[in-house]
């Protein structure tokens, strides 16, 4: 079982272009008319308590620190709401446990008012966990103005977490897929790190002559095992001309052509030794050592490898690599803040917290101390928020140019997603670690995985 570290990948986020009303889809919240009273505001003498529950939260250092500070921001802006922020509960991992927290805490009457909830979920979360869909509360008018503003949240991340042209939550955070590189050895390996590579081809190259001139690991992408998650690996499979589900969410695909083709190419790059048979956690602390040359990695990891790169070797950043001449298209990972709470006055101040947190504000912290994409991406331009520091740090450049390419992470259908998703990832481990047949593993598990989703 390969090393599990999800929530910085989740936190850290697809197939086919959707339409509005598909889960995640690109178009505008639907309707700007206010059909629904919305919750009243907030009496100053009123006090109410938030319990926040954030994945972000199960991992010590600067991803709950960070949490941590915004909370204190925002209690000092509205001394009447105290916000209790909490790890999912009830144990496993930090990301992928988290619905199954909100799910138990709702069983028994318990759930916590906003949850941070990844979009890979996003269609078992609205079918099952029924968040309370934003417009009902404040109204579609208040709605679109959290999303707008004087840097409104770039217009390919305003409806991740929307569906069936619902806006149930706002989206938060996310990271694209981003080629982190080692410029030492680069040089010690006679290439030029003011030129990275820009496509797999190239990327195998850099791994061969990284590993002859310097006996350090060439390339590793995380995005392969059962325990990375499948959001890289759906980018993976998009950039190649595939996807992992049809347009119309009825048919698993990511065994058809151009997918395998993808996962085929990943598989030779393991058996020329162009990419180590690393777990998830060897690879982050082979780069940590500077002993691995390229790493496609969440940018919710920037921050981690900055400090450990600083003084030891210089770290860089580039755009995901591409299929030869066809542009690579990345997927988000990462999350949306959902409503949980029947009381109509925590629902209000549930409402301040997720725009608070979703805010210029907020976001010039996020993304300075993290490493997520700053959806507001005008703040990078404004010299009272995120210019300074993104003049200083030309690592985010790489992510902002993806994201106008940007397609959803896709959550698959059905009660039985997450053993549908995980046959998947395991086919797929087999495939490009373990060097098992493309075709007939990935159709095995295709198969197996049809059935689970129509039942």
């Amino acid at each position: 079982m390969r090393s599990l570290r999800r929530s910085r990948a989740a936190g850290l986020l697809a197939a086919v272009a959707l339409s509005a009303t598909a889960c995640g889809g690109l178009g505008a919240t639907a309707s700007s008319s206010n059909a629904v009273a919305p919750v009243p505001e907030l009496d100053a003498s009123q006090h109410v308590d938030l319990t926040f529950e954030s994945y972000n939260l199960a991992t010590a250092g600067t991803w709950t620190t960070t949490v941590n500070d915004l909370l204190a921001r925002f209690q000092r802006k509205h001394p009447n709401i105290t916000v209790h922020g909490q790890p999912p509960q009830g144990g496993g991992s930090a990301a992928t446990g988290t619905v199954s927290s909100v799910q138990s805490q709702l069983m028994v009457g318990k759930a916590p008012d906003v949850a941070q909830l990844t979009f890979g979920d996003l269609d078992y979360v609205v079918s099952k966990l029924k968040p309370k869909p934003l417009a009902d509360l404040v109204g579609a008018d208040a709605v679109q103005n959290a999303l707008g503003g004087t840097h409104p949240i770039h217009e390919r991340a305003r409806n991740l977490a929307s569906m069936d042209g619902k806006a149930y939550g706002l989206p938060y955070v996310f990271s694209t897929p981003v080629l982190f590189y080692n410029a030492d050895l680069f040089r010690k390996a006679g290439l030029d790190p003011a030129k990275p590579p820009s496509t797999w081809a190239e990327v195998q190259q850099a791994a061969f002559a990284i590993k002859n001139a310097t006996g350090s690991a060439g390339a590793y992408a995380d995005c392969f095992t059962k325990t990375s998650g499948d959001w890289c690996l759906q980018s993976v499979i998009r950039s190649n001309g595939g996807a992992v589900l049809s347009a119309d969410r009825k048919k698993l695909s990511f065994a058809d052509g151009p997918a395998a083709d993808a996962l085929a190419t990943m598989q030779q790059m393991v058996k020329s030794g162009a990419t180590p048979d690393f777990t998830q956690a060897q690879a982050m602390e082979a780069m940590g050592r500077g002993q691995l040359g390229m790493l496609l990695e969440s940018s919710a990891l920037q921050g981690t490898l900055q400090q450990q790169s600083t003084g030891k070797w210089e770290l860089r950043a580039a755009q995901e690599p591409s299929f030869g001449t066809r542009p690579a298209i990345p997927t988000n990972s990462g999350s949306g803040l959902f409503i949980f709470s029947e009381d109509k006055a925590k629902q209000r101040a549930a409402w301040e917290l997720i725009t608070f947190l979703t805010s210029d504000e907020a976001y010039t912290q996020i993304s300075s101390k993290i490493g997520y994409l700053p959806l507001r991406t005008g703040l990078v331009d404004d010299p009272a928020t995120l210019k300074p520091w993104a003049d200083q740090h030309p690592m985010i450049k790489p992510n902002l140019a993806q994201l106008d390419r940007l397609e959803p992470w896709v959550s698959l259908p059905g009660d039985n997603y997450v053993q549908v998703r995980d046959l998947m990832l395991q086919a797929v481990e087999n495939v490009v670690y373990r060097g098992a047949d493309v075709r007939s593993t990935l159709t095995a598990a295709q198969v197996r995985g049809q059935e689970l989703m129509a039942k």
